[in-house]
């Protein structure tokens, strides 16, 4: 698994860490560590080196988004903190400041329109695709529009986790391992119940609630992933002369859509933004604020007074404070 002068105790540190992770967390933590392990592995061969010098010159090999370069000397950081504990003299390298270049595509009501129109009239021409996507498709991506869910806890919901009386979904396993209860509005309710029918899953249980026609799993993310990128292509959704690390139109892009039409409803009803921002969070299933933050960020020109408004709440949660000289 590791190659290097320090592969016992990568493989030592791995060992105790994976006890302790998510199934993601745990992938993306030994990404880091192998990518380390080969950094090293190509310019070490004996303890004693990993210097100041040497911590400086692997940050400044490191490529991607500011905030994944900054996970990644976390991850390190704390591995040769376990290093310097078994009695390596290392030197350990300080937490970058890094600024939040995430930028997310919002789709336009024109946009929208011919996406869903797309999405119902859906006709299956590969044999290798799974037929009841053409069902399911539309109604996921009405869940994914209508309550900003994630196309990975979407396809996993469970009819036991359905509850079409009162119109709530229960979603477990989340990322995070967190769980949390999404309600629906009447509408959204009313296709899934209809679709519930078509399918004849009313009173099931213990099954999923998008089967796939294949096996006795859901339907992939994987796939209806590939059935949204066609009719991007087929609506002529693209982004030119987009930024390097600029989310382009994907389908993730719907809870965005879900997060920022639910901020301007709630700020043209007259609600208070310290109410529903914070609401928002807890049915998006963000840990803290500050995500829901990022997934707010849309265009001076397209949206300036929600811009305004939002830049207000944000500034509001930061109170001033008087420094000394």
């Amino acid at each position: 698994m590791f190659n290097s002068i320090y592969s016992d105790q990568l493989s030592q540190y791995y060992g105790l860490r994976r006890e302790t992770l998510s199934e993601s967390a745990e992938k993306h933590e030994l990404c880091y560590l192998r990518r380390f392990d080969s950094y090293v592995s190509n310019r070490l061969d004996s303890p004693g080196h990993i210097t100041e010098d040497f911590i400086n010159e692997w940050i400044g090999s490191l490529s991607g988004k500011s905030s994944s370069i900054e996970n990644e000397i976390i991850v390190i950081r704390q591995f040769l903190e376990f290093l310097k504990y078994t009695g390596e003299s290392v030197a350990i390298p300080s937490i970058p400041k890094v600024h939040d270049d995430y930028i997310p595509y919002l789709f336009s009501d024109t946009e929208l329109n011919g996406i869903f129109e797309s999405a119902d009239n859906i006709v299956q021409k590969d044999a290798k695709s799974d037929p009841y996507l053409v069902i399911e498709f539309p109604v996921i991506l009405r869940l994914l529009y209508s309550c900003g869910l994630r196309i990975g806890e979407t396809v996993k919901i469970s009819m036991n986790d359905v509850d079409l009386d009162d119109g709530i979904l229960r979603l477990i396993n989340t990322k995070g391992n967190k769980q949390r209860l999404v309600p629906m509005s009447p509408s959204m309710a009313d296709i899934l119940y209809k679709y519930c029918m078509a399918m004849n899953l009313i009173g099931s249980k213990n099954i999923w609630l998008f089967p796939s026609s294949k096996n006795k799993g859901h339907i992939s993310a994987r796939a209806v992933k590939y059935r949204f990128e066609h009719i991007l292509h087929n609506n002529g959704i693209q982004v030119s002369n987009r930024k390097k690390y600029e989310r382009g139109p994907c389908l993730h892009c719907m809870r965005h859509v879900f997060a920022f039409k639910s901020f301007a409803k709630a700020e043209r009803e007259g609600r208070h933004l310290d109410d529903a921002v914070p609401f928002l969070s807890v049915y998006l299933g963000h840990e803290n604020i500050n995500e829901t933050a990022k997934y707010l960020k849309f265009s001076n020109e397209l949206f300036p007074e929600s811009i305004d408004s939002f830049g207000r709440f944000m500034s509001d949660l930061l109170p001033e404070v008087d420094y000394e000289e």
